[in-house]
């Protein structure tokens, strides 16, 4: 049933989805949301809310427009669930509007394929994870995604150039806004945010048991990815590799991050619905995927109770 529903893109199942997404995040945001009610704060988190709806359909988007799954719902279903299963993610607006500013560069950098105005997707890309980084700081690992991506498709020294031009633009503006609003410059120390190399939080079971299961789906589906990734063609081969990459520089904005309570795994989870969207939409085993939708479905109702 549920392979079924979910066995294509449609508008109902987009929007059963969202309806997860947001009925997860009003619950892990409902006391700060709703307890001593105030108008702004209010309308700071619905701001939040619509950044990570956004970050679902634009990853839809992507994946749809290059052909990195099938067209299933598959990627948006298991986005949705793995966001889901940390509370502490959902409750951190900064980590939801990086991850949505990191997407709109991964657009920009898996459409250099088409190899039309180049230098201004390059800018694009480098410009969005600048932005990124100033939400969440080891977002700017990021940048490396886009001068593979230079490689893979425009691999000019002239090309090289165009990521210090767009990070100076957004150092400019962003020390025009500081000195605007707040009198004073944008320094270093307002930007960096330290290695965190404590990892004694993710011997709570709330972090625990989903995480593990994420990443045993992360090592079972990998395998079936890389066959993929071996049987494509030539033309499509290197977007499949960036997703890849991707996925090895979310693992290290995680392993730095200075944040340790499941909001730095967002980063991780756009690649991984791609690779584990791939195994469900070639898996013929009905029954198999059944149960392990509905095992996966049933985590984030489950965390909860692990407190």
């Amino acid at each position: 049933m549920l392979t079924s529903f979910f066995g294509k893109s449609t508008p109902v199942n987009i929007i059963a989805v969202v309806i997860f997404m947001t009925t997860f995040f009003v619950l892990a945001n409902f006391q700060e949301w709703f307890s001593g009610f105030q108008l702004l704060p209010f309308f700071e988190k619905l701001a939040v809310l619509l950044c990570f709806v956004l970050s679902v359909l634009v990853l839809n988007f992507i994946a749809k427009k290059n052909e990195l799954t099938k067209r299933s719902a598959y990627k948006i279903l298991l986005f949705a669930i793995f966001s889901s299963s940390f509370f502490a993610l959902l409750q951190n607006d900064q980590a939801i509007i990086a991850n949505l500013f990191v997407l709109l560069a991964f657009r920009r950098i898996i459409s250099l394929k088409s190899r039309k105005v180049v230098q201004q997707k390059i800018f694009d890309a480098t410009f969005w994870i600048c932005i990124a980084s100033l939400y969440y700081f080891w977002c700017i690992l990021f940048l490396a995604v886009v001068f593979v991506g230079i490689i893979f498709y425009a691999s000019y020294v002239k090309n090289l150039l165009i990521p210090i031009i767009a990070f100076l633009a957004v150092l400019s503006l962003t020390e025009c806004l500081h000195l605007l609003v707040y009198d004073n410059l944008y320094t270093f120390s307002d930007w960096f945010q330290p290695v965190n190399l404590n990892f004694s939080h993710y011997q709570e079971l709330a972090l625990l048991v989903p995480s593990s299961i994420i990443l045993a789906l992360f090592l079972w589906t990998l395998i079936s990815y890389l066959s993929v990734v071996q049987q494509a063609s030539i033309t499509r081969r290197p977007v499949l590799n960036l997703v890849l990459f991707s996925m090895a520089v979310a693992i290290c904005v995680a392993v730095l991050s200075h944040q340790k309570d499941g909001s730095e795994f967002i980063f991780f989870f756009v690649p991984l619905s791609i690779i584990a969207s791939n195994y469900f939409d070639s898996r013929k085993d009905r029954i198999f995927k059944e149960v392990l939708l509905v095992l996966l479905i049933l985590m984030p109702l489950a965390v909860p109770f692990l407190d």
